[in-house]
């Protein structure tokens, strides 16, 4: 089953049931108006929903052709948004890029921040960069919406709290993160609003791609034209979203609604790209003793899509223009 919201006037839009294809869509059932409704009364709605996306699929309900410039986030805010850092290559090569060293726990204790989740950007939305000096960077994620999730939760028991999975591109204000996590706080001003796919798919929908809490997908960055990361997100997982949710509702619960990141989709193989800037000047530097890529400016463009293995695009594309904090490009 695949999702997604209409910007419709409202906070919180209008929920869509998409055709498979992603061509077109129909108004989901009024009993749930929005995503976050049907996540509420998940076990009566998704039933209901299902049965709706078969009509649509049959052609039996009216379905529209979609805009994805309409199109919100699936979840226009949420109740949370947190990050991991499940791609060891990554945490790395970041690491070594600002001059410190990997946590002793690397391989068995999660990263992971709490981003802002009220103010969720839709797949079309500008990028506003208000100081170049700021160093802005794309991160190209995979991402999973939860259900409740009970404290104490294991990973051997996490799948059922997984209700949809979809993409993100995890803004960073790179030149920011130093001097905030000096102060041993964590990241906050460092990281401004996020942008998620048009589509969010039940992890059925994507079959044997989707196994042992990763989506085994192919995630494309193109950047300025030019494709800058084709990477694998399933293998070099190293902490699956099941771990990941083990390790956050080791101390507290959390609701339906919540979004949870895989962080940056790293593979240690440079021929499979970058999924952020950062990477690619890690590399640089790791060649030539100094990095040589820009971090973004106005007018560039960050498309991000994830395929499976026929070329399929699975959630619709994120397409990002970097505008200035006016709005001009």
């Amino acid at each position: 089953m695949k999702l997604a919201t209409l910007r419709d006037g409202s906070r919180d839009g209008r929920l869509l049931v998409v055709r498979k294809d992603g061509q077109a869509a129909a108004p989901a059932p009024e009993a749930w108006p929005t995503l976050q409704r049907a996540l509420d009364d998940w076990e009566a709605a998704e039933p209901a929903l299902r049965l709706h996306a078969e009509k649509v699929d049959a052609g039996t309900i009216e379905a529209t052709p979609l805009d994805p410039h309409r199109l919100g986030a699936p979840l226009p805010r949420a109740y949370e948004w947190i990050d991991g850092s499940a791609f060891l290559n990554h945490v790395i090569l970041v690491r070594k890029a600002r001059g410190a060293v990997p946590p002793p726990t690397l391989e068995t204790d999660p990263l992971i921040y709490q981003g802002g989740s009220s103010d969720l950007m839709g797949p079309r939305d500008a990028i506003e960069l208000h100081d170049p000096a700021w160093g802005l960077d794309y991160e190209s994620e995979v991402c999973v919406v939860l259900g409740d999730v009970p404290i104490g939760t294991k990973a051997a028991d996490a799948a059922k709290h997984v209700r949809l999975v979809m993409i993100a591109n995890d803004c960073t204000l790179r030149n920011l993160i130093p001097d905030e996590l000096a102060k041993g706080f964590g990241f906050f001003t460092s990281k401004p609003a996020t942008a998620f796919s048009p589509f969010a798919l039940t992890p059925d929908e994507l079959g044997d791609l989707w196994r042992d809490g990763r989506a085994h997908v192919r995630v494309r960055s193109t950047y300025n034209g030019t494709v800058i990361g084709d990477c694998d997100a399933g293998p070099e997982m190293h902490f699956s979203f099941f771990d990941l949710i083990q390790h956050i509702a080791k101390t507290r619960r959390f609701c339906a609604g919540t979004i949870l990141g895989s962080g940056t989709v790293s593979n240690a193989d440079r021929a499979r790209g970058v999924s952020c800037l950062a990477e690619r000047r890690m590399i640089e530097t790791i060649d030539s003793g100094k990095p040589t890529t820009p971090f973004m400016s106005v007018g560039d463009r960050i498309e991000i899509e994830a395929f499976d293995g026929a070329g399929s695009s699975l959630f619709g594309a994120i397409d990002q223009r970097v505008v200035s904090a006016g709005g001009a490009s």
